[in-house]
C-alpha cells in the first residue's frame, strides 16, 4: 500500500513539475524580447507553480523542487527514501518538459529559456554571487512552503502564497541568475537543450537556501510541535 501511495505521489510531482518547465519555457520564448517581459515571465512561473501546488499538494505535498524537498527532508517532513523517489519524478518530469519543448520550438528556445548568469554587463553578476542569489531566493520560497502548507497552523493559502512567491523571487533574481529555485527548472530544459552553462550554481544555492529553510523552519521554529 505504502509503494502504490508512492507511485501515485511521484507521478503528481512528475505532472506538475513538467507544467512548471514547460509553461516557464515557453514563457521566456514568447515574452523574453517583448518590453516589460519579465513581469509576464515572473507571473507565468508564479500562476504554474500556484495551480500546481494547489493541484497536487492533497496527494504529494506539492514540492515540484528537489530544493523544496530537500527542505522539508532537513526539517523532518519527509524521509530520505520518498525523498530520492520524489528527486527521481521532479527531474524526469523536466527532462520530459524540455525535451518535448526541443520538438515544439527547437533547441535554441529551450537553451533560451534555461536558466544562466546573463552576459550582460549591466546585469552580470559573479558565480559566488549567483550562488548567494540563489540560495537567498530559495530560502524565501521554502520558508513561504513551510509557513503555508507545511504548518499545521498555516493559513490555507499555501499554492497562492508559493506561487506568489515564486513570482517576486523571479521579479527581483530573473536578470541576474534567471531566478531558478529549483534544480529541476534548469536541469530538464539543459539536458534537453545541451545548455550546461554555470549549470552547478542552480544546484548549490537552491539546495543551500532549500537546507536554510529546513533548519530555520523545521527545526527551530515548529521544533516543539
Amino acid at each position: 500500500m505504502d509503494s502504490q501511495k508512492l507511485i501515485k505521489q511521484c507521478v503528481a510531482e512528475f505532472i506538475g513539475t513538467f507544467a512548471l518547465i514547460f509553461i516557464g519555457i515557453g514563457a521566456i520564448h514568447n515574452l523574453g524580447t517583448v518590453p516589460g517581459g519579465l513581469l509576464g515571465i515572473a507571473f507565468a512561473h508564479g500562476l504554474a507553480i500556484a495551480v500546481m501546488v494547489s493541484a497536487t499538494g492533497g496527494i504529494s505535498g506539492g514540492h515540484l523542487n528537489p530544493a523544496v524537498t530537500f527542505g522539508l527532508l532537513i526539517g523532518g517532513k519527509i524521509n530520505f527514501k520518498d525523498s530520492v523517489a520524489y528527486w527521481i519524478a521532479q527531474l524526469a518530469g523536466a527532462t520530459a518538459a524540455g525535451f518535448l519543448c526541443v520538438s515544439l520550438l527547437g533547441a535554441a528556445a529551450v537553451a533560451g529559456g534555461t536558466p544562466d548568469i546573463p552576459m550582460n554587463p549591466t546585469a552580470a553578476v559573479s558565480f559566488a554571487q549567483a550562488i548567494t542569489i540563489e540560495a537567498v531566493l530559495t530560502f524565501f520560497l521554502v520558508f513561504v512552503v513551510y509557513g503555508t502548507a507545511v504548518y499545521a497552523h498555516a493559513p490555507k493559502i499555501g499554492g497562492l502564497a508559493i506561487g506568489l512567491t515564486v513570482t517576486l523571487d523571479i521579479l527581483f533574481g530573473g536578470p541576474l541568475t534567471g531566478a531558478a529555485m529549483n534544480p529541476a527548472r534548469t536541469f530538464g530544459p539543459a539536458l534537453a537543450s545541451g545548455h550546461w552553462n554555470n549549470h552547478i550554481v542552480y544546484w548549490i544555492g537552491p539546495m543551500l537556501g532549500g537546507a536554510m529553510a529546513g533548519l530555520v523552519f523545521g527545526r527551530f521554529l515548529i521544533r516543539e510541535e
